[in-house]
């Protein structure tokens, strides 16, 4: 970075959090894009508006202590980063896995404070979640853990404040537990939480709407920019659970074909097109592991070791699983394969050096922030139906939401276009956003 007061600030949040690489990760993205407007904003520097927009306005750790079908007591970690709240209520997901740490979640609530910032709906920044592994456990476990972790944070939470949802880890099942028991320590029936069962006032679409937004998404850039569609494209999609099955389906509705899919254990390939609705019977009705695949579609080949899917030659890639699992290596396999386009499903799935490496290439990159904002989309449009006490058709979801992602990506676009980087739709997203967020900020004084 050029800027002396970013390349400081930069500097004062590696020494503050050197442990954190996850959130350094994502702060260092933006503000390589920010490097080149700041100089016209001469604001920034004198209102710290850098600082303020990267610390968490406030991040609640707590232990969770609970007991097993064998009456153990087990203890986990639970944390909630309530990022920002410049445009709105804390809005973001509940993650429950392994991998979750602090930095996990400062980096995920970070990059939601931007995302959600595209949607022009009043929502703020904020994630949390718990290093709690729902895999192997009891539905009555998972209850009792869901139970035990709304214990802690509830007092957190309200429509007016902080509206969690559902990550990895976390779908409508855990999300109605946690629902339920926050209803029962508060006696109020509240718009707390989205991602719910329709049943229980949830909204149609949720299920879908990250999946199919990253598709409208990517169809909408590769008309603008390419000229062409998802029709008659070759498609892998690393992943295989709600974000990718779902931008599978759209991805076959709009014309292309999905010829690769992966879990944690491996991969599928099948030339023909990948069976969605098989994939539904595995994961979302069997839970069971996606190398069970053959025995549905003997077309099908099971591999062993997801990041070897990169090699199965594509149009377009969709990483769709986790942070950082397409590295330099795998970027070199597309590249080798002339990939067109990679859009993120997933948040952050790409390295610094794989984008730096895709543009290099001149490698269209759609980043997560901007791809795979369906999701919070229709989370806000939940809130708005159970604001109304009412209920939508699918259609008329599903068409907001291609409206709605169409839009953002015409912003993204435009605001690159703007600063004399056409094309560049990581630098558009980050300075729509960044500009959008720090105006706010600006306009609410010191608070």
């Amino acid at each position: 970075m050029k800027n002396a007061y970013l390349n400081k600030q930069y500097d004062a949040f590696k020494k503050r959090y050197p442990n954190e690489k996850e959130y350094l990760q994502a702060l260092h993205h933006v503000l390589v894009s920010v490097d080149d407007i700041i100089d016209d904003h001469p604001e920034y520097e004198k209102r710290n508006i850098i600082e303020r927009l990267l610390e968490p306005e406030r991040v609640i750790s707590f232990r969770v202590t609970w007991l097993d079908d064998n009456n153990n007591v087990c203890v986990n970690r639970g944390y909630r980063v309530q990022h920002s709240s410049l445009i709105g209520p804390y809005k973001g997901g509940l993650r429950f896995h392994p991998s979750v740490t602090q930095s996990v979640l400062k980096f995920l609530a970070f990059e939601q404070t931007l995302k959600n910032s595209l949607t022009r709906l009043p929502m703020g920044g904020g994630k949390g979640g718990s290093d709690f592994d729902p895999k192997g456990k009891s539905d009555r476990e998972i209850m009792t853990f869901c139970q035990a972790f709304m214990r802690e944070l509830f007092h957190h939470l309200g429509e007016d404040v902080d509206v969690p949802a559902g990550d990895i880890g976390v779908g409508q099942r855990e999300v109605g537990y946690l629902y339920g028991y926050y209803k029962k320590l508060t006696n109020q029936v509240t718009s707390s939480m989205t991602g719910k069962d329709i049943s229980i006032g949830g909204s149609l679409v949720r299920k879908e709407a990250t999946g199919y937004g990253l598709a409208y998404f990517v169809n909408a850039a590769l008309k603008k920019i390419k000229d062409t569609s998802l029709k008659g494209k070759d498609v892998i999609i690393s992943g295989s659970g709600n974000v990718a099955v779902y931008a599978a389906e759209k991805v076959k509705e709009l014309g292309g074909k999905v010829i690769a899919m992966s879990d944690s254990t491996g991969y599928i390939h099948c030339e023909d097109g990948v069976d969605i609705e098989a994939i539904k019977v595995i994961k979302e009705e069997k839970r069971d592991c996606i190398d069970t695949y053959p025995q549905y579609d003997a077309k099908g080949k099971y591999h062993k070791g997801p990041e070897n899917m990169w090699k199965v030659n594509a149009d377009i890639a969709l990483p769709c699983a986790t942070q950082n699992e397409l590295n330099e290596d795998a970027v070199k396999y597309l590249i080798d394969n002339d990939i067109m386009m990679v859009a993120e499903g997933a948040n952050m799935p790409t390295t610094e050096d794989g984008i730096a490496l895709l543009r290099d290439n001149n490698i269209l990159f759609a980043p997560g922030k901007a791809a795979n904002a369906g999701g919070v989309l229709v989370s806000g449009l939940e809130i708005a139906q159970s604001a109304q006490f009412d209920s939508w058709s699918f259609e008329k979801i599903n068409k907001r939401l291609k409206a709605m992602m169409e839009t953002i990506f015409q912003e993204i676009y435009d605001t690159a276009k703007t600063y004399d980087h056409e094309n560049d739709l990581q630098f558009g997203v980050n300075v729509f956003s960044f500009t959008k967020l720090a105006k706010a900020m600006i306009q609410q004084g010191v608070v």
